[in-house]
């Protein structure tokens, strides 16, 4: 079985992958694709270089995300253009490592995390998505905690994704990671014993 995972900037994906992880679930990480495939010297590195200009490189040629944001967060035509140069890339790279984990263990759970699942279309990839869910206030005040962002920096960021409410109407499951880590980790072991999971 598979499962698209996914939820807000800053709802707390990352906790809820490694519970899921930490109980057996083989994850893929879009995240972790999306560094690979702009590796200094990679096809794709060249092309956002050559498309948004060199002072998106920093000096050792690797790419520099707070740069690059600042162009795309405030422009929706920007943005779009960087993700029709990343999105293939990354969907080839996700399906792949899917697929062998599937073919390798095809009775373990596999856990697909994708932060613009929804946005880029991806449900019909999946079994089932599971949602990691926070309200939008808590969304904001983590956000800007944890990026050391200015309020409408932040704001910015949520405005550019589906609003969590509108993710929480599409998904199959919800994990609400508003409360406790404990609280968390009690919906993730319901939602294990509910697919009848080892």
């Amino acid at each position: 079985m598979n499962i698209g995972l996914t939820g807000g900037i800053a709802c707390g994906k990352s906790t809820v992958s490694a519970m899921l992880a930490g109980r057996g679930a083989a994850l893929v990480d879009a995240d972790r694709i999306a560094r690979e495939v702009v590796e200094p010297g990679s096809p794709v590195l060249n092309r956002v270089a050559s498309r948004f200009g060199q002072a998106v490189l920093l000096q050792d040629g690797s790419l520099d995300r707070k740069a690059l944001g600042r162009i795309v967060f405030g422009d929706e035509a920007a943005r779009k253009e960087l993700e029709a140069l990343l999105h293939p890339p990354i969907r080839a790279l996700m399906r792949e490592r899917m697929e062998a984990f599937e073919r390798e263990q095809p009775h373990r759970l596999v856990v697909v995390d994708v932060p613009l699942l929804f946005e880029s279309g991806l449900a019909s990839m999946f079994e089932e998505v599971l949602l990691v869910y926070v309200p939008r206030e808590v969304q904001l005040e983590r956000l800007i905690r944890r990026d050391g962002l200015e309020p409408a920096e932040a704001l910015k960021r949520l405005e550019a994704q589906l609003p969590i409410d509108a993710k929480r109407e599409l998904a199959d499951n919800i994990i609400d990671n508003s409360g406790t880590v404990e609280e968390t980790e009690r919906q993730v072991a319901l939602f294990w014993q509910r697919k009848g999971l080892p």
